[in-house]
């Protein structure tokens, strides 16, 4: 045999011997990865290197081969594009679709509810209990978390829109609470935009403010711009707003669930029964509605309401003292009659 035909064998051995690699190794990027029931969850860590997810993936039974997997993202420069993150791998994925879904960052999402009325301490307190929040700001100090989100100096309450964010494993507090702030920093503009002409308020900040008391004082909807029609009127007559969630929220830690007497006579900057006007800052987190009712108020001449005591949390709106009185009286037969029946 001379060289020459040697040669030839040999290039066509090789030749056959790569196209049957590949075809191979074609076939096996094409075949599904070991999930059948169930979608399984990897996480791949910041500055982790895909030869590390590929072993990991290996000893856990899902992937066959980790090293082709890891040559071929290498000759792709996919290796180079694997994002960081929580992803899940449906049944049927194959290793090219593996690899896409690394490189394009669909992470499995997570949510956290941050619910209309809720205090500034919360919300804090339910970012701290969620476990795919990465928390950076625990055991720091509202003023601290305010330097952070750079507004030194200014208090948080009422400053993050009441909403459901959706984030993916490892979003740091800091990160939501910033998504929520430039929310509320819209809605409140969007608001402040459309608001009635002479309103009784200064600023948009007022209208946070007003809106944060009216989103404390009703839960029900149709109810919200009626009660900031009583506010305004009593605004416009530079009348004390009488408001016990301010009073409440004056107390405190010290607030035990029962609102004396004593606590409504006791001045202090949230006592809006021994001051005019509206309190520093807003006692809570308002909602879209509130926000809208605040700016935009069913004003019918009424200065008064109270709880109607009937099971629909309604209330009964006066437009003078004896009609309030009235009504008074009446919340308090039925107040005393439910109590009698348990």
């Amino acid at each position: 045999m001379t060289l020459r035909r040697l040669a030839v064998m040999l290039v066509v051995t090789f030749v056959l011997a790569a196209a049957a690699a590949w075809f191979i190794f074609d076939r096996w990027l094409a075949a599904p990865l070991r999930v059948t029931d169930e979608p399984v969850q990897v996480e791949i860590p910041r500055g982790q290197p895909l030869s590390v997810t590929a072993r990991d993936l290996a000893a856990r039974g899902i992937l066959d081969h980790p090293r082709w997997l890891i040559a071929y993202a290498r000759f792709t420069g996919a290796d180079a594009r694997v994002r960081a993150g929580e992803y899940q791998i449906e049944p049927g994925t194959t290793p090219a679709g593996l690899l896409g879904l690394f490189e394009s960052g669909k992470v499995v999402q997570h949510a956290v509810t941050v619910v209309e009325g809720w205090t500034f301490p919360e919300l804090r307190a339910a970012f701290a209990r969620e476990p795919h929040v990465r928390q950076t700001l625990a055991g720091q100090g509202d003023d601290a978390v305010m330097r952070a989100l750079d507004e030194p100096g200014q208090h948080p309450e009422g400053l993050f829109f009441p909403d459901t964010y959706v984030f993916g494993k490892g979003t740091t507090d800091l990160e939501i609470l910033r998504q929520a702030r430039a929310r509320m920093r819209r809605e409140l503009e969007s608001a402040w935009a459309a608001r009635a002409e002479d309103l009784p308020l200064k600023s948009p900040y007022e209208a946070l403010i007003l809106a944060s008391i009216v989103e404390k004082e009703t839960a029900l909807a149709s109810e919200r711009p009626r009660i900031a029609g009583v506010f305004t009127a009593r605004l416009r007559r530079d009348m004390r707003l009488q408001t016990d969630p301010t009073v409440i929220y004056g107390l405190g830690e010290r607030y035990d669930g029962n609102l004396r007497r004593t606590d409504l006579e006791r001045d202090g900057p949230y006592n809006t029964y021994t001051r005019t006007g509206l309190p520093p800052t807003p006692i809570a987190l308002p909602g879209a509605a509130a926000l809208r009712a605040a700016v935009q108020p069913d004003e019918r001449g009424e200065l008064f309401f109270v709880a109607s005591g009937l099971p629909d949390g309604s209330h009964v709106f006066s437009r003078t003292l004896a009609e309030h009185q009235s009504a008074v009286k009446e919340y308090l037969v039925r107040y005393r009659q439910r109590n009698t029946e348990r």
